[in-house]
């Protein structure tokens, strides 16, 4: 049985937005990943660290630069990344070109979620186990399943992500 611990590491994106019901705006306050983690009954050994709180469509070579420092710099050799999906895909290209030795898996959510429906939980199971299981190497994690970082897309037609 594997209990090497996973490294959790917490950027933004739908996972951690919330609804402002006055403004209709969202909005970023503190990361759910904790409630999502206790909710899903996990039992794992985690080390979470909340890196930035910022939607993916903002974030910029120097966010992704602090990402690529703090995978490298971490002791643990799995990691997951939860992330904004409009942007994910070129996080995981950067990362893949810094050539760490390590298995990183970048999940995150359609839908925030505070909005109850939100496909975050399952996804944040999913990169969780898939993290455990996968060779060294950067990946996708969503709706159920891996994709290798240079092999996926997010179709914005359907809402999905797929092999490209």
């Amino acid at each position: 049985m594997n209990n090497e611990k996973i490294a959790l590491i917490v950027t933004g994106g739908t996972f951690d937005k919330e609804y402002n019901e006055l403004s209709g705006e969202l909005f970023f306050r503190d990361t759910h990943v904790g409630e999502m983690l206790a909710l899903g009954r996990s039992k794992l050994e985690l080390a979470v660290t909340v890196l930035m709180m910022k939607d993916s469509l903002l974030m910029d070579e120097d966010d992704r630069k602090k990402i690529g420092r703090s995978c490298s710099e971490i002791s643990e050799n799995k990691i997951v990344i939860t992330h904004g999906t409009d942007t994910m895909t070129d996080t995981a290209a950067y990362l893949a070109g810094l050539k760490i030795k390590k298995t990183i898996v970048i999940t995150g959510a359609m839908i925030p979620y505070k909005f109850g429906s939100s496909d975050g939980l399952f996804n944040l199971g999913s990169a969780l186990a898939f993290a455990q299981t996968l060779p060294h190497g950067v990946y996708v994690a969503m709706n159920g399943r891996f994709f290798n970082w240079d092999a996926v897309r997010k179709n914005r037609s359907t809402g999905f992500f797929e092999k490209k």
